[in-house]
């Protein structure tokens, strides 16, 4: 089983967006996918307890359970505030990790010192585990989006993606659907954003 793990110590960056996209992603691959939900909110929870059951099924996994059963995929979304002990842990179950960052100057200085502390971990250091960014919320032609397309130059990291900010992610998240699960014509202009993202994915 790979395991992804969405990761970010600042709340709001776009975890759980990002999180629900790639596992309805995978799903729709028809592979054999599971979440863990460890955020006190639970969003990735309510949002696998509100999809269709018509749709690729997505498992949900209880951090306090043993389960049954083969899982091609985890999809891990992280809470905010993850640190130390806790990220020591996630970072040796994780075969990625992916960290969306929005374009706020409080966002992106967090997200700098995360990635500090994440090039430190044993598992990144020895390339058992491999880290990109996500640029969320993306507006072009604002000087927030100019701020984090600044920041992610100066990253010795892929950028998997930059996605931009649109009522279609929060439209499919309230039906509990990714936007892969959506028709072409309302997904297709989005969906051509995640093709680096795809590819970087399913590599070994």
């Amino acid at each position: 089983m790979k395991t992804i793990l969405i990761a970010n110590p600042k709340g709001g960056s776009g975890k759980t967006t990002l999180s629900v996209n790639i596992a309805g992603y995978l799903a729709n691959r028809g592979q054999r996918v599971a979440m863990l939900d460890l955020d006190r909110q639970q969003s990735s929870a309510l949002w696998l307890a509100t999809r269709p059951a018509d749709l690729p099924p997505i498992r949900t996994l209880d951090s306090k359970k043993d389960h049954d059963g083969p899982n091609d995929w985890l999809v891990i979304d992280s809470p905010a505030g993850l640190h130390g002990k806790n990220l020591d842990h996630a970072v040796k179950l994780a075969s990625k990790i992916i960290v969306p960052v929005a374009p706020s100057l409080f966002d992106l200085h967090a997200s700098r010192d995360f990635l500090q502390a994440l090039a430190e971990e044993k598992a990144v250091r020895k390339n058992k585990c491999h880290v990109g960014i996500v640029g969320m919320r993306m507006e072009m032609r604002t000087k927030a989006a100019w701020a984090l397309e600044h920041f992610l130059s100066t990253l010795d990291l892929p950028i998997l993606a930059c996605l931009r900010e649109t009522q279609v992610y929060v439209n499919a998240a309230f039906e509990g659907k990714s936007l892969f699960d959506l028709p072409p014509h309302l997904a297709e202009r989005d969906i051509e954003q995640w093709a680096f993202l795809q590819d970087w994915l399913e590599k070994d």
